[in-house]
Order: structure tokens, then sequence, then C-alpha cells
């Protein structure tokens, strides 16, 4: 991304953290659910959707009906995380997929994500608000 694109690029950090707040949110309830019979999984699905748009062709097509497909370049801002849930098998009796070292795995993976996102989000709008200070001199 070029520098003149740094709204779009925080745009990006702000729907990255939107997915990480949605996934500890699946995760605490695949945790509360762990001896839940029958509970199957939820898993939030973001990145796959945010990296097809971001590779997707610069060419945009325009939708002239509802049911077309989009040609083209995705918009951000139409990327929204979405919870999936986990169909797979379980090696437990009761049928429930819940594994709970799994599950800290990605809170702990999730946490770190979230931080991270939140500085840079952070970091960039303090070079936005130190531009406007410095503008004023």
């Amino acid at each position: 991304m070029n520098r003149l694109d740094g709204l779009s690029s925080l745009s990006i950090l702000e729907k990255a953290l939107d997915a990480s707040w949605l996934r500890n949110e699946a995760i605490s309830k695949n945790l509360s659910n762990i001896d839940t019979p029958g509970y199957k999984a939820v898993n939030v699905r973001f990145e796959e959707e945010l990296t097809r748009a971001l590779e997707s062709s610069r060419l945009e097509g325009k939708k002239t009906r509802e049911k077309h497909m989009p040609v083209g370049k995705a918009k951000i801002s139409g990327i929204q995380p979405k919870l999936q849930r986990d169909n797979s098998t379980s090696m437990r009796l009761d049928g429930n997929n819940v594994d709970i070292d799994a599950e800290m795995s990605k809170l702990t993976k999730n946490t770190i994500m979230y931080n991270t996102l939140s500085q840079q989000i952070s970091g960039a709008l303090n070079k936005i608000k130190y531009v406007i200070n410095e503008g004023r001199r």
C-alpha cells in the first residue's frame, strides 16, 4: 500500500481488530461449552476473505442488479468476519469436538494479535495527530 492510502490501511486494521474481537468471543463460547454434549466448535473466517480481496484484480465491474456476481476488486468495507461452525467429527463419545488445548492456544495467539493490532492503530492515529498538530505551526 502506498503512503497516500493510509486511511485504507487503517480500515484494514480496524476490520482485523473486529475479527480478533469476534474470534475472542467464539473461543470463549467454545470454552464455556466444552462439556455440552453434541456442541460443535465455532471458528472465525476473516483472513481468507481479506487475502482474496487484497489479491483481486484492479479492475472493478459495476453491478446493475443485485443477483450479479461482483467482478474485480472487493471493497474493504464489505469484508466482514464470519462465524463458521466446525462440523468435524469428535473423538469424544458425546459428540462435542472442542479441544481445550487447541482453544487455549488460539486464545493466546488471538490475544497477542489483538494487542498488536491495537498498537498499530494507535500508532497510525498518533501519526495523523502529529501531522495535524505540526501543520498548524
